[in-house]
């Protein structure tokens, strides 16, 4: 019985089966740049920002996973558990956009104008 190697059944991979996410031909580096470049987003906000804190551990270590996994890309998936690795690539790319958006929002700022009162209570059980 023949069977294929993770490395030539991933070279055999010509659709991730989700409309309108395309496979990509070299997954891991373009995640490493795309994380990098997240990171380095996120150190131009202050270290007191709660969503610099919170987006740059995270980011972090996914870039370790992705570093550690020496270029396996089954592993990189499961320990990343968030589906495919082009799900992992779409959801890095959208957390850069997040990063930059919020650095230019200058979200970590107080408000322009006071809160109306009661605007952040929470409900109380």
């Amino acid at each position: 019985m023949f069977r294929l190697t993770r490395p030539l059944a991933s070279s055999l991979k010509r659709t991730t089966g989700i409309t309108g996410l395309l496979v990509h031909p070299n997954p891991l580096p373009e995640l490493t740049k795309t994380y990098e470049s997240t990171l380095t987003v996120l150190a131009s906000m202050p270290q007191t920002s709660v969503y610099r804190q919170g987006a740059e551990a995270l980011t972090r270590h996914k870039l370790k996973i992705v570093q550690e996994s020496n270029g396996d890309i089954g592993a990189a998936e499961k320990q990343l558990d968030e589906g495919q690795i082009e799900e992992s690539l779409d959801i890095a790319a959208d957390e850069l956009q997040l990063a930059g958006n919020m650095a230019k929002w200058k979200a970590w700022e107080p408000l322009a104008e006071k809160a109306e009162a009661g605007q952040w209570d929470y409900i109380r059980m």
